[in-house]
Parts: C-alpha cells; sequence; structure tokens
C-alpha cells in the first residue's frame, strides 16, 4: 500500500498525538471501564509512535552515513 509523503511522515505525531490525548481521557472518564480502556490504548499509542519514530530516525541516520563522500 503507498501512500503520500505527507501522510507518511505524519503518521507516527498521530500516533503521539492520539496517545496524549487518550491519557488525558483516561482522567477525566470515570464510566464503566473507559479509564482502562483509554489509558491502555494511549500507552500503545505513545510505544507505536516513539518506536515508529525512533526506527525512521535511525535507518535516516545509517542511510545518510552510508551516502556520505569519503574524503
Amino acid at each position: 500500500m503507498w501512500v503520500s509523503k505527507p501522510v507518511y511522515e505524519s503518521v507516527p505525531y498521530v500516533y503521539l498525538v492520539s496517545g496524549v490525548c487518550l491519557l488525558g481521557l483516561s482522567v477525566y472518564l470515570d464510566y464503566w471501564h473507559w479509564p482502562t480502556i483509554c489509558l491502555l490504548l494511549g500507552v500503545g499509542c505513545l510505544v507505536a509512535g516513539l518506536v515508529i519514530w525512533l526506527r525512521r530516525r535511525d535507518y535516516r541516520h545509517r542511510r545518510d552515513a552510508v551516502d556520505e563522500p569519503l574524503q
């Protein structure tokens, strides 16, 4: 599946913002099991966003290090 570059680049940030929003929601919700659900989903989104962001950063760093010309 191919997506446009702006959408591809924004995915980790969408996960991070969603995670923060869900964690905030877990503080204010007080009905049934919603606080626990929001807490788990929020932590999961934060972890997923960080993993994607760090893996892309490491890949780009390694790619740029290989592409540098020798002096």
